[in-house]
């Protein structure tokens, strides 16, 4: 079974250290072993600063790894 879980898209609005720290909390929440998707809640606004994506899809391959 695999369980989908959100990250808030105004994170993405915010700092690079608050984004990764929010990363953190939800891998946090879901604990160890497979089966957790990474999303945000809904979709990328139009706005938001291309770079805080990437900060984004970094964050989550990083440190995921301890996770797995």
């Amino acid at each position: 079974m695999a369980i989908q879980g959100n990250l808030d898209p105004a994170v993405l609005y915010t700092s690079p250290q608050t984004i990764r720290s929010a990363v953190s909390t939800v891998l946090k929440s879901y604990g160890s072993g497979t089966g957790h998707v990474f999303n945000l809640g809904h979709g990328v606004a139009q706005h938001v600063d291309p770079e805080n994506i990437t900060v984004l899809v970094d964050a989550v391959h990083e440190l995921s790894i301890s996770y797995h």
